[in-house]
């Protein structure tokens, strides 16, 4: 809601230190949604890999027969991964030309997740972080896959409150991943 994106959008952010990181020269995105709202609470696309004919150094006149990309959905709260799933294979099937053929395989799915910041839990959380650090948390959501999250509440009928303490520059699920003991501390 409003007064929650309000909240989100108080967060440190810094534009041209975040395209310098990424590379990029402009931003782009959903209207009507700022950056850190993009990134944190709106559904997301993205293709993770694409290949097809020859990959090899240097160059070759190949004309592939095959061709593939990996591609993953982040969900937001009232959306199912088999129905979103279903709905990009029927639209990915429905844009290919006649004379291709598509195969679209799903390899794993999991259900959305939000603890409302008004719930106990998440206000209990936010007392404990504010007497430990001596400010406020801001209530950021962070895109990401952590299907047991969902599972928990279905099963234990228990909310779950996720706090990040890494930083940006930890490289989260890139190859040189850290995490560094002061936030360990």
């Amino acid at each position: 809601d409003a007064t929650e994106r309000a909240a989100l959008n108080q967060a440190p952010f810094d534009e041209a230190a975040y395209k310098k990181d990424l590379g990029v020269n402009e931003l782009w995105g959903e209207k009507g949604y700022t950056t850190i709202e993009r990134t944190g609470i709106r559904p997301t696309l993205e293709v993770n890999g694409i290949w097809g004919g020859y990959t090899g150094e240097g160059s070759k006149t190949v004309l592939p027969s095959k061709a593939a990309a990996k591609i993953s959905m982040r969900l937001v709260p009232n959306q199912d991964w088999i129905q979103i799933s279903e709905l990009f294979k029927a639209h990915f099937e429905k844009i290919a030309p006649a004379c291709v053929q598509v195969k679209v395989t799903a390899h794993h799915g999991g259900s959305p997740y939000v603890t409302p910041i008004d719930h106990v839990a998440f206000k209990a959380a936010s007392q404990a972080i504010q007497a430990t650090f001596g400010k406020a948390p801001i209530p950021v959501r962070g895109g990401g896959s952590i299907p047991i999250v969902a599972l928990f509440e279905k099963e234990l009928g228990l909310k779950t409150i996720l706090m990040g303490f890494g930083l940006d520059s930890d490289n989260l699920h890139s190859p040189n991943e850290k995490y560094g003991l002061e936030n360990y501390y």
